[in-house]
């Protein structure tokens, strides 16, 4: 471990910052590749979730049913007492010694009348309730049959999609992998966390005219001065990616030096020019 961090502040900056870009520009090429996948990860994932709601929807309306026939088997059994009840009423009825008797027998015999109504309601109730919630299910059985039919499909073409690629971003993941010894681990943290953060992934980004490529604000003169001596790690103070000249970047050409102009050579054009003046 020691030797890793010795070889760490031997690297310069110049170099982990060529390092870094290459690292991005890896994880980039990932990045597009992902892309061409599209949303068929997301879709596929709905699908899932939205079979998983179906699934749990069907169990919740079979139990639903399940304990309105337990009430409807109450309700009979309840009726079934009552009427008992009724023709023990109408025997003693048939015994009354005065109207006070009467009375009351006929009332107890209204009150179970009553409820056997209220019961019977109760079960026409239940029994259309379960007949709704049957239908329910067929519903829900035939949308989550429709959403596994899309979901196989989508499994498919993702899957083409995928192994398409697989090969592409497995090499690519190995040579992004190589260059991780080569960045310090300071800044190879930071530009994880800087690129989780960013809405396009890009944790290091050039100047281009004089200004952040990943936020596009101006970069003051001297910022930009000692972005291109590559001394230190510079970040952008508005969006904090880290900067890197576009040359050591290598998608730029240097600049080429305008050569040195003497008085003497200045002197000889000038009289070429007035002997071509005399001709």
């Amino acid at each position: 471990m020691a030797i890793d961090k010795k070889a760490e502040k031997e690297r310069s900056v110049e170099e982990r910052l060529k390092a870094l870009f290459q690292y991005q520009t890896l994880l980039s090429e990932i990045d597009r590749i992902k892309t061409l996948r599209g949303e068929l990860p997301h879709e596929v994932k709905d699908l899932e979730d939205e079979i998983v709601r179906f699934q749990t929807r069907i169990q919740k309306l079979k139990e639903d049913i399940s304990e309105l026939k337990a009430l409807v088997n109450q309700k009979n059994g309840e009726i079934a007492d009552r009427k008992v009840k009724i023709e023990r009423y109408d025997e003693q009825i048939n015994n009354v010694r005065n109207n006070r008797e009467y009375a009351y027998l006929e009332k107890e015999k209204e009150f179970e009348s009553l409820e056997i109504e209220l019961a019977e309601k109760n079960i026409r109730d239940a029994q259309a309730k379960q007949e709704q919630k049957k239908a329910d299910i067929a519903q829900a059985k035939e949308e989550l049959s429709d959403n596994e039919h899309i979901l196989e499909e989508k499994r498919k073409e993702l899957e083409e999609i995928v192994s398409e690629t697989r090969e592409q971003e497995e090499s690519l993941r190995e040579q992004a992998k190589t260059l991780e010894p080569l960045i310090d681990s300071y800044t190879l943290a930071a530009f994880k966390r800087i690129r989780k953060n960013a809405h396009n992934g890009l944790g290091i980004v050039t100047v281009q005219r004089g200004a952040c490529g990943g936020c596009f604000n101006r970069i003051p003169p001297q910022r930009r001065l000692e972005i291109k001596m590559h001394k230190k790690i510079i970040v952008c103070e508005y969006c904090g990616r880290i900067m890197i000249d576009g040359v050591l970047a290598g998608v730029e050409q240097p600049e080429e030096e305008a050569p040195m102009t003497t008085k003497a050579t200045r002197v000889r054009k000038t009289a070429k020019k007035a002997d071509k003046g005399e001709e």
